[in-house]
């Protein structure tokens, strides 16, 4: 048993960086209090960064106060805050560059920055009111290395910029400032291609993301003016017939979701945008939070139109200061021009939305864990069934979509579905978004119609010289090797190739990357990311990560062939055993490079 004793008298600082979210003790009788606070634990996330914002860590005075705001027990605050990566529980300086050591910044050398960063000092070591910590992927995978700084106090800052060197780090630290984030490169914009016209990226690197007004002139709101005119019921029927399905990497039906919870009984209905991406080498959403968030905003109206929700959650990932500053301000542009409130459109429909902040844990992007995070507890996944379109967020009916899932709808509802499905196949309609990273030419964000091959994206991409492999999805995907370049990019075409699409990761790796070092990291990542609750994810991550280390090292326990049986029966008991998808993907990326002759050919040889 956890049991904390938060008995430090809160400052007057500690007490205003609470109340600046709760607000002020109002004098309500004490059942009424009481009532209030527990409904109100959803706010205890937005509160643990109020305090981490302002003095750089979560302070027992502070978070004492906080317990006592919200009637949760210290016990259970603890093992939220303790939950999540980017809370620190133990005094450190206020100004903190996070130094991303993933595999795409691996590629490109961020090993070499942190030996030289060791130089100045130990990693968390404080220096002038400084230090430096690893990071798992920021999402500036085209942009590689990459690293975050963020600076506590009253002027609190936060920004992340790609390119990075040891010596922008150094600079960030010292001078509290970073080089300007940059535009997501874009290459298809600078080069069109006629093959691949462009749908969701339209926009993107084109118009002034800050601007409502530029967003109309290129089409904004035109589908949520439509939607309006069809009702709730041919909304729904249009996204059906258009074959949408979720890019977040499970790919079901939208339509058949929204239809779901459209028919469930319960009230109220809420709808959660999921838009903390977190899987290494994904940036896809972050460009399109970051570059068009007016089509967020929009996209999600029009869910909430069709199936009955009066409120949506947009919950972005720590990592993206930009993405939400960009949509903070797209709501509040929206909010006050009429487009989100009581009467949205002047239409007598009621839609508002909030946006939370994630607090680096790779896990809430399962949405039960998701709804767990909301809700103010560890972001934990829960058993299903019951599904989220029955017993969703607060129990409650709940629409969960992917940032470029709703990415898609203001198009469908706009030209409608026949013309959404003119372009990719039968079973994969429409266009997805790639997120290509490694050793290519022109990294970035790439849009082609479903069916076009890996050769024809990597072509696009300027492809290496020597071509070793490449990972689709993420490190929850797979490994393909030189020999699987005519791959169709669908769906059905991938399954059937034993790969998946997943989160849209393009991966290249020539071989000057050494395989063995990107397995052991992916390893490593799920070891870290593993949330703990089920015993085959929390045991059989970390004996994955031992197994591949040892390999890696030249000191496998007995046999080649003997470590492979155990990496099989590692996969096999977390893909059946482990409550979510983070479990049953784990060992994905590492079986699917064995199975495919790319790695542990040279070490049996």
């Amino acid at each position: 048993m956890d049991l904390r004793q938060l008995s430090t008298k809160p400052s007057e600082a500690e007490r205003a960086a609470v109340d600046g979210i709760l607000g002020g003790l109002d004098a309500l009788p004490a059942s009424t209090a009481l009532r209030e606070a527990r409904g109100r634990r959803h706010l205890l996330l937005p509160s643990l960064h109020a305090i981490q914002e302002r003095f750089g860590w979560v302070t027992p005075g502070a978070l004492g106060y906080l317990c006592e705001r919200l009637h949760v027990p210290p016990a259970e605050a603890y093992g939220v805050a303790t939950f999540y990566a980017l809370f620190a529980l133990a005094e450190r300086p206020p100004v903190v560059a996070h130094v991303c050591d993933d595999i795409a910044c691996r590629a490109a050398g961020a090993e070499a920055i942190v030996s030289e960063l060791e130089r100045d000092g130990a990693e968390g070591e404080a220096r002038a009111g400084a230090t430096w910590l690893r990071s798992p992927c920021l999402g500036l995978c085209e942009r590689a290395p990459a690293a975050m700084l963020t600076t506590a106090g009253t002027d609190h800052a936060e920004s992340a910029w790609g390119h990075a060197t040891a010596s922008s780090i150094r600079s960030a630290l010292s001078s509290r400032l970073t080089p300007p984030p940059g535009r997501a490169p874009v290459p298809q914009r600078d080069e069109p291609d006629p093959r691949f016209p462009l749908r969701l990226l339209e926009r993107v690197g084109r118009v002034d993301p800050t601007s409502l007004g530029d967003y109309k002139a290129r089409g904004g709101y035109a589908g949520l003016r439509a939607a309006v005119e069809m009702g709730p019921a041919r909304v729904i029927r249009e996204v059906t017939d258009s074959g949408l399905v979720g890019r977040g990497g499970a790919a079901f039906p939208t339509g058949r979701k929204w239809q779901a919870v459209a028919q469930a009984a319960g009230r109220p209905r809420y709808l959660v945008c999921n838009a903390d991406e977190s899987e290494p080498g994904t940036f896809k959403d972050r460009v399109l939070m970051e570059e068009d968030p007016f089509v967020i905003v929009e996209a999600m109206t029009i869910a909430a139109f069709a199936v009955g929700a009066e409120l949506g959650f947009v919950y972005v990932r720590g990592e993206y200061p930009l993405a939400v500053e960009r949509l903070e301000h797209a709501v509040a542009q929206a909010r006050a021009h009429g487009l989100l409130g009581a009467d949205v459109m002047g239409r007598g429909f009621r839609f508002d939305i909030e946006i939370r902040k994630g607090a680096g844990a790779y896990i809430c992007g399962e949405e039960t864990a998701l709804f767990a995070s909301l809700e103010g507890f560890r972001g934990e996944p829960r058993t299903k069934p019951p599904f989220p379109v029955e017993v969703g967020l607060f129990g409650r009916p709940t629409v969960v979509n992917n940032v470029e899932t709703l990415a898609n709808v203001p198009f469908i509802v706009r030209e409608g579905a026949a013309k959404y499905r003119a372009v990719g196949t039968q079973g994969s309609p429409g266009t997805r978004l790639f997120c290509v990273s490694g050793r290519v030419e022109r990294p970035g964000i790439y849009e082609l119609p479903f069916g076009a091959t890996l050769r024809d994206l990597v072509e696009l991409a300027g492809p290496p010289a020597r071509l070793q492999a490449i990972l689709l999805g993420g490190a929850a995907g797979t490994f393909v090797g030189p020999a699987d370049l005519e791959l169709p990019l669908t769906f059905e075409d991938t399954r059937k190739a034993g790969a998946t699409l997943g989160s849209g990761v393009v991966f290249v790796l020539d071989d000057s990357i050494p395989l063995s070092d990107v397995l052991a990291r992916i390893a490593r990542f799920f070891r870290e990311e593993s949330c703990g609750q089920c015993v085959p994810c929390r045991v059989g991550s970390v004996r994955q990560e031992e197994l591949v280390t040892r390999i890696v090292r030249g000191k496998p326990n007995g046999s080649l062939q003997k470590e492979r049986v155990l990496l099989a029966e590692l996969g096999q008991g977390m893909r059946d055993a482990s409550i979510c998808g983070l479990g049953q993907t784990a060992s994905s990326a590492i079986e699917s490079a064995v199975a495919r002759g790319l790695w542990l050919e040279q070490e049996d040889a």
